[in-house]
């Protein structure tokens, strides 16, 4: 692709406040949030929920932007790509996860757990980020429309 993509990812909390993280073969094996690309003509958001659901069988409400940040052929990555990560914050009623092809395994876990798992470090970084609490430098806010 000639220009960066732009994706979306899900940092999903169930009702005990543990983070959902899938073992993905293009990471590399290492486990990473949910999401992917935004389609044309779909928001942010849009493309959020589809992303989850099509992802993990999850339904997600109380979406926040959490943080944008971008990878520039990050050697992770199966293929040499820029993205451009636009990463939120949502919740799921539901701990009943099923994964399609695009993930191996997945894991529930507390942010304290983070330095357990091989973490992609984009993943990484961004759930450090969020265990800072309100001390993150990461901004929740989006204007559309402007």
């Amino acid at each position: 692709m000639k220009y960066p993509e732009a994706t979306v990812g899900a940092v999903i909390l169930n009702s005990e406040d543990k983070v959902l993280i899938c073992q993905s073969n293009k990471w590399n094996q290492k486990y990473v949030i949910p999401g992917g690309h935004i389609e044309a003509g779909e928001s942010m958001e849009e493309a959020l929920v589809r992303e989850v659901k099509e992802e993990t069988g999850l339904d997600v409400f109380e979406i926040e932007l959490l943080g944008i940040n971008e990878s520039i052929y990050s050697e992770s990555f199966q293929n040499k790509k820029h993205f451009i990560f636009v990463d939120f914050i949502c919740s799921s009623k539901s701990n009943d996860v099923v994964l399609n092809e695009e993930a191996q395994s997945y894991e529930w876990i507390d942010l304290t757990e983070i330095e357990n798992y091989n973490l992609e470090k984009f993943t990484a970084k961004l759930l450090k980020e969020l265990r800072k609490g309100k001390k993150s430098r990461y901004k929740k806010e989006i204007i559309y429309g402007l």
